[in-house]
């Protein structure tokens, strides 16, 4: 076991004792696991996916919707420093789907490469909010 602390812009997200952490950055999802080595690096725009005990199904992991920041991994604690992450608890999968189609909609009629960006943005965040609705959904009926 080690220590996860998620933080976003608007407060601490989760907090605890954890097994097993898969996290998306710049080089792909990485998994963190008791006594990993030191580590530094960029978190992305991704889901977050907590096992906290060692026998817990995939399933029954917590999941999370976060975008961009910054991953620390010192000892056996995991700091996670994001702009936005959300619980899959807390993702309504009908206002996901609205938003997404939004993103989607802005980027089509984006005029400049600014306009652009910031949809594509957009789009990347509602479609891992989406995802991960998703997921809660289909292991509520498991």
């Amino acid at each position: 076991m080690f220590h996860f602390k998620l933080v976003s812009l608007t407060g601490t997200i989760f907090d605890g004792d954890v097994h097993e952490v898969l996290l998306p950055t710049l080089e792909g999802e990485i998994g963190v696991l008791q006594d990993h080595m030191p580590l530094t690096s960029v978190a992305t725009t991704g889901m977050i996916a907590v096992r906290k005990q060692p026998k817990d199904s995939d399933s029954s992991r917590d999941f999370f919707a976060a975008s961009g920041g910054l991953i620390n991994v010192e000892g056996n604690n995991l700091n996670v420093l994001v702009d936005e992450a959300d619980h899959s608890e807390g993702i309504d999968e009908s206002e996901a789907k609205k938003a997404y189609d939004l993103a989607m909609k802005m980027k089509s009629e984006a005029k400049d490469q600014v306009s652009l960006d910031h949809a594509q943005q957009m789009v990347d965040r509602s479609a891992v909010r989406l995802q991960v609705a998703g997921l809660k959904r289909r292991h509520r009926r498991n």
